[in-house]
């Protein structure tokens, strides 16, 4: 694939930086920094590249989806993206943050699945530091012990639940594509097995099995998911918690504290979102119950 059919938004990026996207020789590692006004109109359709990709949002939001499953990126995330891994992209509203591209044979020990993952301060100050070199930098001793520390913090770093695991089977495939459509879909587990054609035993030992989480737990994650881009949209926590078929707006902070240790308005905050009014009972996004 070649510089002129790489499907991403070249507004984020120099030229120079889509290059090493697609080669694996030179540094090990190539970071850059990135701030868009705008989002994507339409979802970057699939594609893949021949290094890997660390993305760290500062604000905004990313979506992307693999064979493995759909993932957010709220700010404070970092996605990990394998070399050569199919995926799709959507931003929402602007993007502030960075990225690196490391060079396949760099990252036979780094994880071999999409993911996201929780980085150290280290490896933030790490990221920071990299940025700062040319594109095409001269890999010294210095800069090559740098490399390496970074490449073990990605190594060690915990994942985040922001991921959203796709089963196989096309009923199961069939019931979690209109969720992913409508998160805000009520109908029962029962409703919903006699519409794929299942019986709810059926239903939920195989979502289970080809997610790992019970149909309860997918649905609940799907919502979050959704959830994070409406926040980030600058739509109230009461809104989205009757869009999202929540019984309440506290019902839906409980919810949203549990999955991400946080509320909404300090969660997005805490990443420099410029959500600190949120706060504000006016607006409607969190009275002292709902914000906790």
């Amino acid at each position: 694939m070649n510089k002129a059919e790489i499907p991403v938004p070249k507004r984020l990026l120099r030229d120079e930086a889509l290059d090493w996207f697609e080669r694996n020789d030179g540094p090990p590692v190539v970071a850059f920094r990135f701030d868009s006004p705008l989002g994507l109109v339409r979802e970057v359709d699939w594609h893949h590249h021949q290094r890997a990709q660390l993305i760290c949002v500062e604000r905004g939001l990313l979506t992307t989806r693999t064979s493995h499953g759909t993932w957010s990126l709220a700010p404070g995330s970092a996605g990990w993206m394998p070399p050569l891994e199919p995926h799709t992209v959507t931003l929402d509203g602007p993007l502030r943050g960075w990225g690196m591209a490391l060079a396949a044979p760099d990252c036979t020990t780094l994880p071999s699945d999409p993911c996201v993952l929780g980085l150290s301060k280290l490896a933030q100050a790490l990221a920071d530091r990299i940025c700062e070199w040319p594109l095409g930098y001269d890999t010294t001793p210095e800069r090559q012990h740098i490399i390496e520390v970074l490449l073990d913090e990605i190594r060690t770093a915990p994942r985040q639940r922001m991921h959203l695991p796709m089963p196989h089977d096309r009923r199961l495939l069939k019931i979690a594509s209109q969720l992913l459509a409508d998160p805000s879909d009520e109908r029962s587990l029962a409703e919903w097995a006699h519409w794929a054609g299942l019986s709810p035993r059926s239903l939920t030992r195989h979502f289970r099995d080809e997610t790992t989480l019970s149909f309860a737990q997918w649905r609940q994650q799907a919502r979050l998911s959704e959830a994070l881009r409406q926040l980030t949209d600058g739509r109230s926590v009461a809104d989205i918690a009757h869009a999202l078929g929540f019984s309440s707006a506290s019902a839906f902070v409980t919810v949203f504290r549990r999955h991400f240790g946080l509320p909404p308005g300090r969660y997005l905050a805490r990443a420099g979102h410029g959500l600190e009014t949120a706060l504000d009972p006016a607006r409607g996004l969190a009275s002292p119950a709902a914000s906790g």
